[in-house]
């Protein structure tokens, strides 16, 4: 073991420590359901806006899409687009209203003026899959990276990153999760940063001559669509998925219940946007940096995806791979990973365990006549079985190529969640018919889709197109809109106005 191994080492062991005390001073303040859920609502705008980021930038992000800028080029920036841009339809549509309309969940907005136990089953039937979906892609991934990165093994690796998530979230909660998740985006910024202002010196500073390097390393073509992307419509139905499936993902919806205020709600979304922004700006100057210092031959003879782009030009800017400074900047890259990881995997327990312990349980099975301190205890058995369940499966999954997973997370929140959220707050007819009817249809959809499609079946694939948006997505809203008319016509209505006065206005909002 050489000292760059060391230093990686006590960089593990000062982040882990790091949040771990954290964890020890969220548990001080943990002391009911309001707490466990929501932080009991105690984060400023900015505060929630840097966790927001860090729940939303995980290790498909940060490893993912350097490795597609590196390998693919403009298609790889493409696909951070996407995910940068669902932040307006968050802040226009989604954050004001579902902050004063809920509680702790999504569920809590709809069953508002719906029946409360067809909806909420529904929502946390959708709100525990699309959990899942996201949870496995980024456990394996996860698993894989940080064997690469430093050696350990994969079952090892998820197991480790497991007990720590589930320590997180048992014992700290949502207090715990958002600061875990607020140190890994100034970790992850601080790192880019860093390697920014490396790859700027190589350049002098000069956009023109890093991209003038680029092109005579890779062609012109690399800086033109079509590299990984040769089916247009496959392509804006990815982008579907990615602007609409991020106002419909519930572990970033149920963030908004962390701050006191609407008011401070908007904030963290801008604060987010920003962090978010020049995240992606940043990895994909990172992404083409690697393309032409590391070579994209070295990037996949590492790894086949692309993902170890960032690392492999972090050696480069240390001095080179086996170098000491490299080995060192990789020791340092390998850790951001791994606080990106823990960060993200954290804020997907927390969501499936409040679906459960606050939807199911409490709600459907108890028909809400549970006392907070039951609810909190249950909500923390709740993610200490997810947390188990999602170990299993991730080292179950070890061989499989889960990266679809991501983006059929992004496609059922999409398809599922942001129809009913809309219609619930925006259209006096919708009822819990068209409701239920949106959620199983649009989950339906998209899964059945991707399970025929290429990214499963290969080139046996029924159905052509390896992202469904296209189709789910209005298959989505048109189930909402059809079965809320064959719906019968009640109270539901009645409540509409007392919704919008709510959703617009916050008054008696918790």
């Amino acid at each position: 073991m050489n000292a760059a191994d060391i230093f990686g080492i006590v960089i593990f062991v000062l982040i882990v420590s790091l949040t771990m005390y954290v964890t020890y001073w969220a548990s001080k303040r943990n002391r009911d359901a309001s707490d466990f859920y929501a932080a009991g609502r105690s984060l400023t705008g900015m505060q929630n806006g840097f966790a927001i980021a860090g729940d939303y930038l995980s290790a498909a992000s940060f490893l993912g899409i350097a490795g597609l800028v590196a390998l693919h080029g403009y298609d790889g920036f493409m696909y951070a687009v996407g995910w940068l841009m669902g932040y307006v339809i968050v802040l226009y549509i989604v954050a004001e209203p579902f902050r004063n309309s809920g509680k702790f969940t999504l569920a809590d907005v709809l069953s508002f003026r719906l029946s409360q136990r067809p909806v909420r089953s529904a929502s946390a039937v959708v709100t525990l899959a699309v959990t899942l979906f996201y949870m496995v892609a980024q456990l394996v991934g996860a698993g894989a990276i940080i064997q690469l990165l430093v050696g350990i093994p994969y079952e090892f690796a998820i197991i480790f990153i497991g007990i720590l998530m589930i320590i997180y979230v048992s014992v700290g909660g949502m207090l715990a999760t958002s600061w875990v998740q607020i140190i890994k985006a100034v970790l992850l910024m601080s790192a880019m940063i860093i390697m920014i202002l490396f790859i700027g010196v190589i350049f002098n500073f000069n956009i023109n001559s890093l991209f003038g390097t680029v092109i005579d390393t890779n062609g012109v073509q690399f800086l033109e669509p079509g590299q990984l992307y040769t089916n247009p419509i496959d392509l804006f139905s990815l982008g579907m998925a990615l602007i609409l499936g991020t106002a419909g993902l519930p572990h970033l919806l149920v963030r908004f219940y962390t701050v006191p205020s609407a008011q401070a709600a908007r904030k963290s979304v801008i604060w987010a946007m920003g962090i978010i922004g020049i995240f992606y700006i940043l990895i994909t100057f990172i992404g083409f940096a690697a393309s032409s210092l590391v070579g994209r031959d070295r990037i996949m003879e590492v790894d086949a995806g692309g993902n170890m782009a960032a690392p492999l030009l972090g050696a480069y800017l240390g001095g080179g791979e086996g170098t000491f400074g490299g080995e060192l900047f990789m020791s340092a890259i390998a850790a951001v990973a791994f606080a990106t990881i823990i960060a993200v995997v954290a804020g997907l327990v927390i969501t499936g365990a409040g679906a459960f312990a606050h939807d199911i349980y409490t709600n459907v099975i108890k028909r809400g006549e549970v006392d907070s301190d039951k609810q909190f205890k249950v909500a923390r058995r709740a993610s200490l079985v997810i947390g188990i369940v999602s170990i299993l499966i991730g080292i179950l999954a070890k061989d499989m190529n889960v990266a679809y997973l991501v983006v059929l997370a992004f496609c059922v929140g999409a398809s599922a969640n942001l129809p009913v959220f809309i219609f619930s707050i925006y259209w006096k007819r919708f009822n819990t018919t068209g409701a239920v009817a949106s959620m199983l249809i649009g989950t339906i959809a998209a899964v059945g889709l991707v399970m025929i499609g290429p990214s499963v079946m290969g080139d046996n694939a029924i159905f052509p197109l390896a992202n469904p948006g296209v189709v789910s997505i209005p298959l989505g809203f048109l189930s909402a809109i059809v079965f809320t008319f064959l719906g019968k016509r009640d109270e539901e209505e009645a409540k509409y106005s007392e919704m919008t006065v709510r959703a617009n206005t916050g008054i008696e909002a918790e």
